[in-house]
């Protein structure tokens, strides 16, 4: 092979066919599967845009194909009128969604191939080459700034959509507040933990990945205790459940169950959104329900019982260390697979990032680590949609019939205009409840 003529700064060929670059430490590198990577990216990108879209173009379809026609397993659920507007609602948002899809994948392509991280990381690191906090404040203020693109289509959503359908009850000084609030908790939070992660690597060598992997799931651990108590509170006011028979039903419900909260807290949920959900937070002594407001309005007092027995049913059949488990198996394999990434020539490199850079690794690694793991969503959906029966057979059991939480279930899906049919493979993937007929089919059976 022809030697090219000149020189590059980066990149040149020699004769056995290799592509080198510099690596972070200034040697040369083989990277000469550079040239796939890329294509790779690229090509997954499209799949996961092309799959995404397909999903809701048939999700709408199955919409326009029930408009109108108030299926028979949904009389009494709710009216003609609402279920219209339901269907409105639902095609308003999947069109959104579609959209945001598009504006994300291009969005995610420009940031990766147009040599934009490579820019932003000689000036983090130029700061401190090689040090732990400046490759920290590379990787923590980058993923702060790549989301700011997003912010009009949120505030789109917010002030738009969801207000069309009357579900916005926030203002946009709130918003403007969360907004500022969330960035900043972010780099609180944020920036230390990548510290300590990347100040790892130094100090316990191969196995670093290891003892961050310990470092970051302890933390974890540590903020589910720390959430409802520091975090929560930034954003939302909680109030314990008030005195009445309200309280009293379900702490009765809450002793003969087994189930022992150490408190049962309303969050004004409504300040921002007419949505209703119920959440069980915590672990050990320290669990406890949180009720949103706007349920306690919505929901007679069997059917509020309901819902916390259902929430109780999470708790009570092991759902909650279940899914602790999952995580830490999941996280642990993902930090084996970034140390093996980080220590490989031809990763950061094919996108202009120094070898053996670990922030550059991680930053890579959250941007296109989705483009693998989304083909797996439907797995863990499904997972999700077997413990939401056993809840409900759990609730249904505790309440002696399954009226309560019918009943319950029913009002949400009208008060939330949620969508009754659904498209079955759409469902599939994204739908972490099952719907509303199979969850009543499953409580009858």
């Amino acid at each position: 092979m022809r030697r090219p003529r000149g020189s590059f700064a980066q990149l040149r060929m020699t004769e056995r066919g290799c592509i080198f670059a510099l690596a972070g430490n200034g040697k040369r590198v083989c990277v000469h599967r550079m040239h796939w990577l890329p294509l790779t990216v690229i090509g997954l990108m499209i799949a996961r845009l092309v799959a995404q879209l397909v999903l809701e173009s048939l999700n709408r379809a199955e919409v326009r194909r029930n408009a109108g026609t108030l299926p028979p397993a949904l009389k009494g659920v709710m009216d003609e009128a609402t279920f219209a507007k339901a269907g409105d609602y639902t095609l308003a948002k999947s069109r959104f969604s579609s959209g945001e899809m598009v504006y994300d994948a291009g969005l995610l392509a420009i940031v990766v191939f147009s040599g934009l991280l490579p820019w932003l990381w000689v000036k983090f690191n130029g700061l401190a080459p090689g040090a732990a906090w400046s490759g920290a404040l590379f990787l923590v203020v980058t993923m702060i700034l790549l989301g700011l693109p997003g912010l009009p289509l949120a505030w789109w959503s917010q002030f738009r959509l969801e207000a069309k359908y009357g579900f916005n009850k926030s203002t946009l000084g709130l918003w403007v507040t969360d907004q500022i609030k969330g960035t900043l908790l972010g780099l609180a939070i944020g920036f230390p933990i990548a510290w300590g992660l990347l100040a790892l690597v130094g100090r316990m060598g191969a196995s670093w990945w290891i003892w961050g992997f310990v470092l970051l799931f302890g933390f974890q651990l540590l903020m589910l205790v720390l959430y409802p108590k520091l975090i929560l509170p930034l954003f939302n006011k909680l109030t314990p459940l008030p005195e009445g028979d309200v309280r009293q039903r379900l702490l009765a419900l809450s002793d003969r169950t087994g189930f022992k909260a150490q408190t049962i807290e309303v969050m004004d949920g409504s300040k921002r959104s007419g949505h209703s959900n119920a959440f069980f937070t915590g672990f050990g002594r320290f669990r406890r329900i949180v009720l949103f407001d706007t349920l306690m309005n919505q929901l007679a007092q069997d059917e509020l019982e309901a819902v916390l027995a259902h929430e109780i049913g999470h708790y009570k059949r092991g759902h909650i260390p279940k899914r602790l488990v999952t995580m830490a198996l999941l996280q642990f394999a993902a930090f084996a697979i970034i140390a093996w990434l980080a220590q490989a020539p031809w990763f950061n490199t094919a996108f202009g990032l120094p070898a053996g850079a670990t922030a550059a690794t991680f930053l890579l690694f959250g941007l296109l680590g989705g483009l693998a793991t989304f083909w797996f969503t439907p797995v863990g959906n499904w997972v999700s949609r077997q413990h939401e029966y056993e809840a409900d057979a759990f609730a249904r059991d505790a309440m002696g019939g399954a009226a309560p939480l019918s009943g319950a279930l029913r009002k949400l899906s009208q008060k939330n205009l949620s969508n009754l049919t659904p498209h079955p493979l759409y469902s599939a993937v994204y739908y972490s409840h099952p719907t509303l007929i199979e969850r009543e089919r499953a409580l009858q059976s």
